[in-house]
């Protein structure tokens, strides 16, 4: 059989089992994996290059360590103060994700689910309410903002390579704003949805007095962590698994401090916060990816969406931006941002237009396009991972719910403004 086909059959097959039995998807994914080595399709000499080790290194490092913050007290500490300025479970819920997406601007997508996640589970402790789906608007919240800085995410990250953008070229571009003011209009639109999507969402929440939180050193890791993810991102030619050595120096000093101090309790806890399922999820994701570049499935994608439109730069955008989203739904949006970069660039000079409406259109549909399902963004498998963790079923279609208008209004709103701006 054609590799390319095979290549195909491979990965939908994966990501039907993916969907359709969520409490075994580390071992769907891991099998896909396998089965794309066996056929040939990837080299086994490939399959160490084709995981992302800087990212299981971070999710990894940061489970621990916030393990450590939950310990701490600190989460329940910030989640009372919260209450005291939001008043109702409905709007405490939009702040929360708000909160997630501000965060997520400047640093991983990731590492801020890992971070807001356990505010997000002693909020929904204190109102009594499932944490389910306010763990998942965070984090949809926060794939979001992924596009709005060229720190946010590794997609913005390589539209900054191939346009030859700095940071603040994200908030204003050859004499226009930047992308960073249109995802924030997606933002506000979309905390607007969630606000809908919450309505039966009723009751106030009193704050009370605040618990004493008397060791503050996890908290100041945290800080450390956010500083350090920020501050490497601006530094050229670093290994690339930087970011994941920041998280696991920083979760050791945790852990080797709480073992001096004789805090077994809380050694346990954190190193037994490390979820293997969610980092084999994800192991076995970036090897069905890896075999699926490998077979050329995604030239052959780039190729469509160049033959598109017969020279109509709107067809041309919108087949972009929208099939973007779909692609990005459910397959990693960092080798398909990679793969399309140079065709957008390939299609505007053919046109003789300025790239910038194909490139800003490129990064709003891939980034956002993984809030539509559970697997098509990291940050969903780790929020999904954490509740899991805490004994909490996520069904497909507790994720659909909010992801599905999420990411359509966010898109619709993005697609939009960048076309009345840049066309």
């Amino acid at each position: 059989m054609n590799p390319l086909i095979l290549a195909a059959i491979l990965f939908v097959a994966t990501y039907v089992l993916l969907l359709a039995l969520p409490n075994h998807r580390h071992i769907v994914a891991l099998a896909g994996g396998v089965a794309f080595i066996l056929v040939g399709i990837l080299p086994f000499g490939d399959v160490f290059g084709a995981i992302d080790w800087n990212v299981l290194l971070m999710i990894g490092g940061t489970m621990g360590l916030v393990q450590l913050f939950i310990d701490s007290g600190m989460p329940a500490l910030m989640a009372n103060v919260m209450l005291r300025y939001t008043k109702t479970v409905r709007i405490t819920i939009v702040a929360l994700a708000l909160f997630s997406g501000i965060i997520s601007a400047f640093i991983d997508n990731v590492a801020t689910v890992l971070m807001v996640a356990p505010i997000a589970l002693a909020v929904s402790k204190r109102a009594n309410i499932s944490p389910v789906p306010v763990v998942i608007a965070v984090s949809v919240s926060s794939n979001l903002q992924g596009a709005a800085t060229l720190v946010g995410d590794t997609t913005s990250i390589l539209l900054g390579a191939a346009a030859g953008m700095d940071f603040m070229d994200f908030f204003w571009y050859k004499g226009q704003l930047g992308i960073f003011w249109v995802v924030q209009a997606g933002a506000v639109i979309s905390a607007a949805i969630l606000y809908f999507l919450f309505r039966s969402t009723k009751g106030e929440i009193e704050a009370t007095a605040d618990p004493v939180v008397e060791d503050k050193v996890p908290t100041v890791l945290l800080l450390a962590m956010v500083a350090l993810l920020a501050g490497a991102s601006a530094i050229p030619n670093k290994p690339d698994i930087t970011n994941g050595l920041i998280c696991c120096t920083l979760m050791a000093i945790g852990i080797i401090r709480e073992a001096v101090r004789g805090n077994k309790d809380n050694v346990k806890s954190a190193i037994g916060a490390i979820d293997w399922q969610t980092l084999m999820l994800l192991a076995g994701v970036f090897i069905v990816v890896g075999g699926v570049q490998a077979a050329g499935v995604l030239e052959v994608i780039s190729g469509v969406f160049a033959g598109l439109g017969g020279g109509n730069l709107f067809i041309i955008y919108t087949a972009i931006v929208w099939g973007s989203v779909i692609c990005s739904a459910f397959i990693d949006n960092i080798p398909y941002v990679a793969a399309m970069l140079p065709v957008t660039a390939n299609i505007s000079a053919t046109l003789g237009v300025d790239p910038t409406l194909l490139y800003f259109g490129l990064l709003v549909g891939a980034t956002l396009g993984g809030n539509l399902t559970p697997v098509g963004a990291s940050a969903n498998i780790a929020g999904i991972g954490i509740l899991r963790k805490g004994g909490y079923e996520v069904k497909n279609s507790d994720f659909l719910k909010i992801g599905v208008p999420f990411t359509l209004s966010a898109v619709i709103t993005g697609y939009l403004l960048l076309w009345l701006q840049w066309a």
